[in-house]
């Protein structure tokens, strides 16, 4: 719901068509699927005895579940670099983050995490499984390869290598965005500028800590049947916690989301008294 908010509020008001929030609606669409992916059918298994899904369901999800993951992973690193222009080039910033570029950006973002699992999970479809039942509450990488019957080396190597790259690509880029922009905060000459800048800062931070550290530990490693329990609590953070701060820590903390959702409250308030 909170991103559904947010999604309307951002194409429905025109002070809000900045390159800053395309992003963040960008990121709130990407949570709404990554919520719609995991989350029913996790609930499902809660809830019936018999928790089943079907072996093209099951890789229709592992597919989605990675492609979304890596979508958010480098969408986060165009976010910081979104933010390092606004704030250490901010003369700029309209002629560097023009309406293509941000265009192409998102583009690149979608296109290239597409590419990046379609060689995995084609793979994984191809693998025959000695058992039926997966240590897990969603269809994951690790769990489908621990009941394979064959050696899945190669395959847990790929993954690995397509993992890391990204995964710490995208770190590294959000880490220096970051610490350019916290360097230019520091000589701000306004103590409440500071204060406002590094509240904001502090809170993005922390959803970048939550997703990488979660996603680190869990694919940054070369044997992927390590500790599949431990998976599961990392899991929970990825797919559930994150998608539920994201909208309060990018956007509805925001003074000028803020304003615009309260105009739209009044209005509708103000709709149904004349009604």
């Amino acid at each position: 719901m909170g991103n559904v908010v947010i999604l309307f509020l951002i194409w429905t008001n025109q002070s809000l068509h900045t390159p800053m929030y395309f992003f963040l609606s960008n990121l709130s669409f990407l949570d709404i699927l990554f919520t719609t992916v995991i989350a029913p059918q996790m609930l499902s298994n809660l809830l019936a005895e018999k928790k089943t899904i079907s072996f093209p369901g099951c890789i229709t999800q592992l597919y989605f579940y990675s492609f979304l993951g890596l979508v958010e992973f480098i969408l986060l690193a165009v976010m910081s670099f979104d933010r390092y222009v606004a704030i250490c080039n901010p003369l700029r910033y309209t002629v560097i983050m023009n309406g293509r570029v941000c265009f192409l950006m998102v583009l690149g973002c979608w296109l290239g995490a597409f590419l990046s699992v379609l060689c995995p999970t084609v793979i994984v479809t191809r693998l025959p499984f000695c058992r039926h039942a997966i240590n897990h509450f969603f269809c994951d990488i690790a769990p489908l390869l621990e009941v394979a019957c064959v050696n899945t080396d190669f395959i847990e190597l790929l993954d690995f290598l397509i993992s890391s790259l990204v995964i710490l690509s995208s770190l590294t880029f959000t880490v220096v965005s970051y610490s350019y922009i916290i360097s230019t905060i520091l000589k701000f000459p306004s103590g409440q500028g500071r204060q406002k800048a590094f509240s904001t800062c502090a809170s993005h931070i922390t959803v970048v800590t939550i997703v990488y550290g979660s996603s680190i530990f869990m694919y940054v490693r070369p044997n992927q049947n390590y500790s599949l329990s431990f998976d599961k609590v990392a899991a929970i953070l990825a797919t559930v916690v994150t998608p539920l701060l994201n909208p309060f820590i990018y956007s509805l903390r925001n003074e000028k989301v803020k304003a615009v959702l309260k105009e739209a409250l009044n209005s509708i308030f103000l709709y149904k008294h004349v009604a």
